[in-house]
């Protein structure tokens, strides 16, 4: 099960409310255990999505547990940034900075992830507990976990964006990476890196829910209508190119490990493919020059692609 803010919660995967008795909830599970089960005609995906939430909330201890806010580590991230979250209590409220010894240089990063979305969120969050409403802590996590989708959609963006980041920021020095970064009169990218290995232009998605290519479309329970995030990234990516005039080696689109079936699948076909949905914790592997197909040169001059992205860039 995700960790996702945006991912359905146990309580609404097993139909009850989160105020509802232990009995209440016992036989919401056996009852849906019997209906999801492969071998009575239902689906293994949905058997497992019940077999997890009963795991997350099917005891009053793990119950405790699960509405108090202990939270397990979200796919793809590190034992480190977990440990961050878990010392404020919350898995998604933002990560303090802090004083840490550096064993070796980190990436250089511009801009920053995330910040917009985190502003909205909070505006929104604020707007719909209500005016007047005095709330201690705004990233509490039963708070969150029963706004409004539209809501939670808004901070899993953020968590994605800066999740990324960290990955990139720890591959060292030889990259770089800027965070929304306008795109002319498409939608901005959420990022840009730069590596030995090529250019690479990147959105970081969560829609708390799996996803699958169709057609060179990702499609999902968890895209709104009309949603188009593979054409999404190229026209900006294009974009992008037209204003810098430096090609990206690849297009990445980055989601939670448990969103997609494979660690890395083409969004288009053939060898001249260089667009990609790959899993987060494959990414730093990518970037590394891990794509098949990706289309990255033998040689990139890292020193004057970057001046030349320094020069052009400008944030949102």
């Amino acid at each position: 099960m995700s960790d996702s803010p945006l991912a359905a919660t146990p309580y609404e995967i097993l139909g009850v409310s989160a105020t509802a008795s232990h009995d209440e909830l016992r036989r919401a599970y056996r009852r849906l255990a019997r209906e999801t089960h492969p071998d009575l005609g239902g689906t293994p995906e949905r058997f497992r999505q019940v077999q997890l939430a009963w795991e997350r909330i099917g005891t009053p201890a793990d119950r405790s547990r699960y509405d108090g806010g202990a939270r397990s580590q979200a796919s793809g991230s590190s034992a480190s940034g977990s440990a961050d979250r878990a010392a404020s209590g919350h898995a998604w409220a933002p990560t303090p900075p802090r004083a840490r010894p550096e064993s070796k240089p980190r990436a250089r990063a511009y801009g920053h992830p995330g910040g917009q979305e985190r502003v909205l969120f909070l505006d929104l969050i604020r707007e719909w507990v209500g005016r007047g409403e005095e709330v201690d802590d705004l990233y509490e996590p039963s708070l969150v976990r029963s706004a409004p989708p539209e809501i939670r959609r808004i901070l899993a963006k953020a968590v994605a964006e800066e999740s990324t980041v960290k990955i990139v920021s720890e591959l060292g020095i030889a990259y770089t990476i800027w965070s929304n970064v306008a795109s002319g009169r498409e939608p901005e990218l959420d990022h840009i890196v730069l590596g030995p290995a090529g250019l690479y232009a990147i959105n970081s998605e969560d829609w708390g829910a799996p996803v699958r290519l169709v057609k060179g479309e990702v499609v999902g329970e968890g895209l709104r209508d009309g949603e188009q995030p593979a054409r999404t990234l190229a026209r900006s990516a294009r974009a992008f190119q037209k204003i810098s005039r430096v090609p990206f080696t690849a297009e990445l689109m980055v989601v939670p490990d448990d969103a997609l079936d494979e660690a890395v699948v083409p969004i288009g076909r053939g060898h001249r493919n260089s667009a990609f949905v790959v899993r987060r914790s494959v990414l730093a592997h990518v970037l590394r020059g891990g794509l098949n197909g990706g289309g990255q040169t033998a040689s990139v001059d890292v020193f004057e692609i970057r001046a030349r992205i320094q020069q052009t860039a400008s944030f949102v």
